[in-house]
């Protein structure tokens, strides 16, 4: 059975390498990119099952990713999780349609949970 594969797009490298061993512990196939354009690259050319977004980055935040992702038919499908150190975003979340997030530091049973319903078939 293929791994699902998922792209963590975070400029903290500690919180990065730490969920992506946690994560490939669980099984995943797991990369990383340090900010919004090399995490839309990857996401172009890798096409993962999932994407775990950090909203604060340099250079491209994931705010400003996600409305990319949006507008490409070609990845627009790919759940993305999303994880930030502002809780109070919420409001911002729910108007553009980002229903599930977390905040930091992340409760590994509860990421896992989301992971595997984001992972789910759609009917």
């Amino acid at each position: 059975m293929e791994k699902h594969k998922i792209i963590i797009v975070d400029d903290e490298p500690d919180f990065t390498l730490l969920l992506k061993k946690r994560l490939e512990a669980n099984g995943y196939a797991v990369t990383s990119a340090a900010n919004g354009d090399e995490g839309l690259k990857k996401i172009k050319t890798e096409k993962p099952d999932l994407v775990i977004l950090d909203i604060l980055m340099p250079q491209k935040d994931g705010y400003t990713m996600l409305q990319e992702m949006k507008l490409d038919g070609a990845i627009n499908r790919i759940p993305v999780i999303v994880v930030t150190a502002k809780p109070f975003m919420k409001d911002l979340f729910a108007l553009e349609g980002i229903r599930d997030y977390l905040t930091k530091p992340v409760d590994d049973e509860d990421l896992a949970l989301r992971i595997k319903m984001a992972l789910q078939p759609k009917i």
